[in-house]
């Protein structure tokens, strides 16, 4: 963890400065911005392994900056906020944002997600080339590539995570709470909303484009990749 580095962003200099110490203390080093466009600039140069981003922030939101971010990096998000609305969640998760934590938090706990968080990630990169194919359809989780007849489709990284679980596990139902366990990595207070935004989602780019595979509703239960 020694290598890790940390951008934190939130406009508040106290809280920087206590999480700045906890994280050294920890081993990683430190980046900090105050505004939004500090943040995205600071992503850019630094190149940080995580970014721990608050939502109310000046000049532009944490939404926008998580927005801008997963533009060109799927390297970590974690939302910090004084808000704990369900919508707040949903919204950090359908943006991409990897855990959400609100404030105010015990620093230790920070420093514990951030561990699970870079741990889940960095075993994903270490596995082999994750691939599935199936009829028209390529899922690369490695190169995070979603192909539609042989074409590239713009994907967004928790969209790839969602299709590539379930077509790796054909015919198998999940509920939405699995999903959000497996594909989330953690549980989200069960703000199951956000799995069927993702789905809908997929559907649009995956719908009649065969007939041997479908993304199925499985009434009162989930979903799964049904093979044919």
């Amino acid at each position: 963890m020694a290598t890790e580095k940390i951008l934190i962003v939130d406009d508040d200099t106290n809280i920087c400065e206590l999480l700045r110490l906890y994280l050294e203390k920890e081993g990683f080093s430190t980046v900090i911005a105050n505004d939004g466009q500090s943040a995205i600039n600071a992503f850019q140069e630094e190149q940080p392994s995580m970014t721990l981003l608050d939502i109310m922030l000046p000049g532009l939101d944490g939404w926008q900056v998580c927005r801008e971010i997963r533009k060109i990096s799927n390297k970590p998000i974690i939302m910090l906020t004084a808000k704990g609305e369900t919508f707040d969640k949903v919204l950090g998760l359908e943006l991409g944002a990897d855990d959400y934590i609100v404030k105010p938090f015990e620093t230790k706990e920070v420093v514990a997600r951030i561990k699970a968080v870079l741990r889940r990630t960095s075993t994903n990169v270490a596995e082999t080339v994750n691939e599935v194919n199936f009829d028209k359809l390529s899922i690369n989780l490695t190169n995070y590539e979603l192909k539609v007849n042989g074409e590239q489709v713009d994907t967004p990284p928790k969209e790839m995570e969602l299709i590539f679980h379930l077509a790796s596990n054909p015919n198998r139902v999940f509920t939405r709470d699995q999903l959000l366990d497996e594909v989330w990595g953690f549980d989200y207070y069960g703000d199951s909303r956000t799995v069927d935004v993702h789905v809908k989602r997929l559907r649009e780019k995956l719908e009649g484009v065969s007939d041997k595979w479908e993304l199925k509703t499985v009434w009162g239960v989930g979903y799964k990749f049904e093979t044919k």
